[in-house]
């Protein structure tokens, strides 16, 4: 049961999370109710069994169910707070759990390169093959290190996925790390942001193998994801990539700004599965900050019905 909570006036905020938290509370009641009526002693006819001095004392079903139902409503309550206290419209959806069986992962039509599949190389797409209403959220580059975004996306339990050039992240690698010790995933968008079909082979190579070893020394190992930059690539890029061990790579369906939304598709909608491209750029590139990005990235995926679900858990 979703609820999206709107931040309106005299109190809808309140008034909304007691309602959801009334209903996570009454749901549980009901399951605690049915594991009691299927097999549990009644409590009146339960044994007075205590535990021995030293020993712990183990929860019965009910209380266990009980709870985790107490868990569920304090970790709403706090995400009902982090989405008033960052100024979101309401409160991010959350994802369904990953897929049992992954998708497959092929070339969008149109983006494959000579022998893709005869030389099995990584796929270029835009969108994951799903029908559940979420979507993917990627950031560019690494120019801006702003600690606010990480206490933001912490709070709000938003996942993303990073891909990092070298020159702009060299500066503060250990910004990366804290953002990989909060479980966001770090992957390649080589070592300085160049044009690559403009590069040979080998230069390629270089940029995007470089770019491996940083990964690897920097963050502990090597991505299996790159992003070429500019969404722009060739033959080589991709025969390239597989050499540096690289599996997939996505580029993006939509793109989010401060003040507006770029799209991919002439509907200029978002769709189940669509990766979304940001930055880590702030106000020398943007007229407001990633606070501000991401909260018109939430505010309109929200309110469209869509949750923001983790690249990773569908490759």
């Amino acid at each position: 049961m979703r609820v999206v909570v709107q931040n309106d006036k005299n109190g809808a905020w309140r008034r909304r999370a007691a309602s959801r938290t009334g209903l996570v509370a009454l749901t549980v009641a009901a399951v605690v109710s049915g594991v009691v009526v299927s097999g549990c002693t009644a409590p009146d006819a339960a044994p007075d069994v205590r535990p021995a001095p030293g020993q712990q004392r183990h929860q019965g079903p009910a209380e266990a169910l009980d709870s985790y139902a107490s868990r569920l409503r304090a970790s709403h309550t706090a995400l009902v707070a982090a989405a008033k206290r960052w100024g979101l419209d309401g409160v991010p959806l959350t994802p369904p759990p990953p897929p049992a069986r992954k998708p497959r992962i092929t070339a969008r039509a149109g983006f494959e390169v000579h022998d893709q599949e005869e030389l099995h190389l990584p796929p270029v797409f835009t969108t994951i093959p799903t029908k559940q209403k979420v979507v993917f959220l990627t950031i560019d580059d690494g120019a801006e290190k702003d600690p606010a975004f990480l206490r933001m996306m912490s709070d709000l339990k938003i996942p993303y996925t990073a891909f990092l050039s070298n020159y702009l992240v060299e500066d503060d690698y250990g910004y990366f790390r804290r953002m990989q010790a909060k479980g966001i995933t770090l992957n390649n968008h080589t070592l300085t942001h160049p044009y690559l079909p403009g590069l040979s082979y080998d230069e390629q190579r270089d940029e995007i193998c470089g770019m491996q070893r940083i990964m690897r020394k920097q963050f502990g190992k090597s991505p299996t994801v790159f992003r070429p930059p500019y969404g722009n690539y060739n033959h080589d890029t991709l025969v390239a990539a597989k050499s540096c061990g690289i599996k997939y790579a996505p580029i993006w369906d939509e793109e989010v700004f401060v003040d507006h939304w770029e799209y991919r598709e002439d509907d200029r909608s978002l769709h189940p599965g669509d990766i979304v491209l940001t930055h880590f750029r702030g106000r020398d590139d943007w007229n407001g900050t990633m606070i501000d990005d991401m909260r018109r990235f939430l505010n309109k995926v929200t309110r469209e019905g869509y949750a923001v679900a983790r690249l990773e858990d569908y490759l």
